[in-house]
């Protein structure tokens, strides 16, 4: 009898902590002394979009700065941007937009069968023009990473009228190219550590052109980050670095937390994942009508920085850029942010026409 009234007192103050840690509250855009910015803007929002509520947060020192609006991955990861500050809200108007199917945008009534990429490229053009009228803007930046990119550029290529620059953040190109690429530095890196469980796991769900086996998605995320080319370079494990940083946000409530996970486990990797490993944008997107801007980490293997930047090299665009961030692999925004914002800064924002890896 003891022992359950401790397992119960302990079910329940774990409970009443998580509540506590998710008032569902996001942090005000502050200054230097930490006082909230006049007029600025730091807001959960809720948008009708074809016909499916979504969910977005939105950031802005100044309304009238240029509107950001960033495409996340296989989960949202605004979360990561309270430890790891962006800082994008210095620039920008930015717009952390949970996908249909994601986070804020979850629900378990949603066929799976509908987080289709036409029905997620069709949805950016509807948020963007929303963001166009609430801000009255023309023209807004769209930036992406990793999944995100592979939906935000073909959004850019289909409607170049509503953007004024396509960021691709871990830009995504031949997806299926890089996670052979993965799979064999990971088996060379752990046979030269003398993991033999490792390498054993991975020769057992060896990466083909037939496709990527459910045995070797499975093993993918812990691999990848063992060896420092994950989500970040620093970020060793994903269950600390991602999965526990998510449930300490205080910017979404419990459900919410429950949901960018549930929507995780029904998605498998991504929403799309089977068309983004069978699709080569250097052959759907050859061309885009706007200022193009790759920000790829050195080290990362999540999207390959050798076929992202095979990809740029073809590419064909008014003005290019291509940025390698040293110290990073999967996520430069976060892993280097002062570089970032520089670029961002000086370069996009500048709309310079000559550009070159620095």
């Amino acid at each position: 009898m003891i022992v359950f009234l401790v397992l119960v007192g302990l079910v329940f103050g774990a409970a009443l902590i998580l509540l506590l840690l998710s008032p569902g509250t996001p942090r005000p855009v502050v200054d230097a002394g930490g006082a909230r910015v006049p007029g600025s803007i730091s807001e959960r929002a809720y948008v009708d979009i074809n016909g499916w509520r979504e969910g977005m947060i939105v950031r802005s020192r100044d309304p009238r700065n240029p509107v950001l609006l960033y495409l996340h991955g296989g989960i949202p990861d605004y979360f990561l941007d309270r430890t790891f500050p962006t800082r994008l809200d210095d620039l920008f108007t930015v717009v952390w937009w949970e996908q249909r199917g994601s986070g804020m945008s979850y629900r378990p009534d949603l066929p799976s069968e509908t987080l289709t990429v036409e029905q997620q490229v069709a949805d950016t053009l509807e948020v963007t023009n929303y963001l166009r009228k609430r801000f009255s803007q023309d023209k807004i930046f769209l930036m992406g990473h990793s999944g995100g990119t592979f939906i935000g550029i073909q959004a850019a290529a289909r409607a170049p009228q509503l953007y004024r620059a396509w960021i691709g953040v871990a830009q995504m190109a031949n997806q299926l190219e890089s996670e052979k690429l993965a799979w064999r530095y990971m088996r060379e890196q752990y046979a030269a550590q003398g993991d033999e469980a490792m390498v054993r796991r991975l020769d057992a769900a060896r990466v083909t052109d037939e496709g990527t086996p459910a045995a070797y998605l499975a093993l993918r995320d812990e691999g990848m980050h063992r060896l420092g080319v994950g989500t970040m370079r620093n970020m060793r494990s994903v269950v600390s670095g991602v999965f526990v940083a998510s449930w300490l946000s205080p910017e979404y409530t419990v459900s919410e937390k429950l949901n960018l996970w549930r929507a995780k486990a029904k998605a498998g990797v991504s929403f799309a994942w089977q068309s983004m490993t069978t699709t080569d944008l250097a052959k759907t997107v050859p061309a885009l009508e706007i200022p193009v801007y790759f920000f790829h980490g050195r080290h990362d293997l999540t999207c390959a920085y050798d076929v992202a930047k095979s990809y740029f090299e073809k590419l064909e665009a008014p003005t290019k850029g291509f940025y390698t961030f040293e110290q990073s692999a999967h996520s430069p925004v976060f892993e280097e942010p002062e570089r970032s914002l520089k670029i961002l800064k000086e370069d996009v924002l500048a709309g310079k026409t000559e550009l070159a890896d620095e």
